[in-house]
């Protein structure tokens, strides 16, 4: 609908330009043209540079983070606004530590995150470990996605090892269709237009493997990741680690972690995602880039074109 908008105010400005030029008997009429061409064109040039609102939605207060934390400073960096909610407190997440205590530690550990990563991160009272796609869950994600009136919805695919990966997937197509439906959530204001909803990428093979259908390369913020990574110390550094059955790995001098984070939390770029990279930036630029992170289309959702992809996604307009 945006697209049309933009394409519409185009055809208006050309066509009035053009009698204005070529058809005398408008002539008389040249204040009332002029000022109608000058609001068309503020309207355009507003189209144009409306951000875009991006929320990523994930079991664990680190998920969003590790998937699709690369991206979002992309978009951050370009004035887009992008919003992290994870379904959980992450209240289990720890060896030694759990409760309330470990929730509150793991609620700071995503505020600093949100601050390094440059996004609003907001982190949801379920269980860690207990999550089921209840009716209650769902509608709390239908807010918080209408609350954002967003254009971008990420989040896992409803196929994963974790059972709260599994059913955060779930409850996210669950609300797909609902975030426009006026009784459904009342107390909140239903989308006017449905989100394009995607998923973070998996190495999962059944029923099926993922489709690598955005590539995004974050090359040149990865670093930044890493920083922002290195706020969750309570997963990074001590429970995924722990659980792993790595921790011994885990430098004991606190300046040599980040380096070594950035090795351990490397994501290797298959040939799909390769493939993907070659067609959204070109085959040489794709042969350069070091770090990405890629998404699937959902099924559900606004179905976009390539044109659409590009204009969701701003930072793809640099490749050919």
């Amino acid at each position: 609908m945006r697209l049309f908008k933009t394409r519409l105010a185009q055809s208006l400005v050309i066509a009035i330009r053009n009698l204005y030029f070529h058809t005398p008997s408008f002539k008389p009429m040249k204040n009332f043209i002029l000022c109608f061409i000058l609001l068309l064109l503020a309207n355009f040039s507003m189209a144009q540079n409306t951000p875009l609102r991006i929320i990523m939605i994930g079991a664990h207060p680190d998920d969003c983070d590790q998937d699709g934390g690369g991206t979002a400073i992309l978009f951050s960096k370009m004035g887009h606004a992008v919003k992290f909610v994870s379904v959980t407190n992450g209240d289990a997440g720890h060896q030694s530590i759990g409760g309330g205590m470990l929730a509150k530690r793991r609620m700071l550990e995503a505020k600093e995150a949100g601050k390094r990563f440059g996004v609003e991160y907001e982190v949801l009272d379920n269980h860690d470990g207990e999550l089921l796609p209840s009716l209650e869950v769902r509608l709390q994600v239908i807010r918080k996605i209408r609350e954002w009136n967003a254009d971008i919805v990420i989040a896992p695919r409803p196929n994963d090892y974790h059972p709260d990966h599994r059913y955060t997937g779930v409850l996210v197509q669950d609300a797909a269709y609902m975030v426009a439906v006026p009784n459904v959530a009342a107390d909140t204001p239903p989308l006017k237009k449905n989100p394009v909803f995607l998923y973070f990428q998996d190495f999962f093979q059944r029923p099926n493997p993922f489709r690598p259908d955005v590539v995004i390369d974050i090359s040149s913020v990865y670093q930044q990741k890493i920083h922002a990574l290195d706020a969750h110390e309570s997963q990074v550094y001590e429970w995924l680690p722990w659980i792993g059955g790595y921790l011994d790995q885990v430098p004991k001098d606190v300046a040599q972690r980040e380096s070594w984070l950035a090795t351990n939390r490397a994501v290797k770029i298959i040939p799909e995602v390769r493939t993907s990279l070659e067609k959204w930036y070109g085959r040489d630029a794709a042969s350069k880039v070091m770090h990405a992170e890629a998404f699937e289309i959902c099924e559900y959702g606004s179905r976009p074109t390539e044109e659409d992809l590009k204009r969701l996604f701003p930072m793809l307009k640099k490749a050919p």
